[in-house]
């Protein structure tokens, strides 16, 4: 059975570096979309009917064991907590090899994921988006090689603006939100609707 699992691990290694491309690039959508990084409302998000853009909402949870579940069917990773926090997928306690597939698969497969309370950590980003005249909140990913990145889009809840309210770039956050999608633009969009955030040192 452990060799199966490295072995599964291996496979999906080498997906994530053949899938995604390596850029010096900072991310932008670049893995989802060409402007954006992929994002996403929740179903418990509340969206403006001024500009689409998601009012999240989220239940917070503390910190949880997780543990790694295969799929057997299409081998790919995912994390369910085994504490009673109301945390579903508790990507703190996995390592930057299974936290960067398991987010890669957030992204091709969302809808294993929906309505799933999800808790994350890593560098914060903010990218401005010209056609929206709006600014979108990140979490970045990196794989362990620190070469190929992903991020997921949070909204934040609450009256809150940009810059006074949020922290300073590549400061390591960790969110927990309820993960969900919004469309914009004609384009479906994955993030965390969050209550708050927690800036680690």
């Amino acid at each position: 059975m452990m060799k199966k699992y490295i072995l599964i691990t291996t496979i999906l290694c080498l997906i994530c570096a053949c899938t995604t491309a390596c850029s010096n690039k900072e991310p932008t959508q670049a893995n989802v979309d060409d402007t954006k990084i992929q994002d996403s409302s929740t179903t418990g998000g509340d969206v403006d009917d001024n500009n689409t853009k998601p009012q999240g909402e989220s239940t917070a949870g503390e910190d949880s064991e997780a543990t790694v579940v295969v799929d057997e069917e299409n081998t790919k990773p995912q994390v369910e907590s085994t504490a009673s926090d109301g945390i579903d997928v508790d990507l703190t306690a996995l390592g930057s090899i299974m936290v960067y597939a398991e987010v890669y698969n957030m992204m091709t497969n969302p809808d294993d994921y929906m309505g799933k309370t999800i808790k994350m950590s890593g560098p914060y980003y903010a990218s401005y988006y010209d056609m929206t005249d709006s600014y979108y909140h990140y979490v970045i990913i990196e794989d362990a090689t620190a070469c190929c990145k992903q991020g997921l889009e949070f909204v934040w809840s609450g009256d809150r603006s940009y810059p006074e309210d949020y922290p300073e770039e590549s400061t390591q956050i960790e969110v927990t939100g309820v993960f969900g999608s919004y469309d914009e633009l004609d384009i479906t969009y994955y993030y965390l609707a969050v209550d708050d955030i927690s800036i680690l040192k």
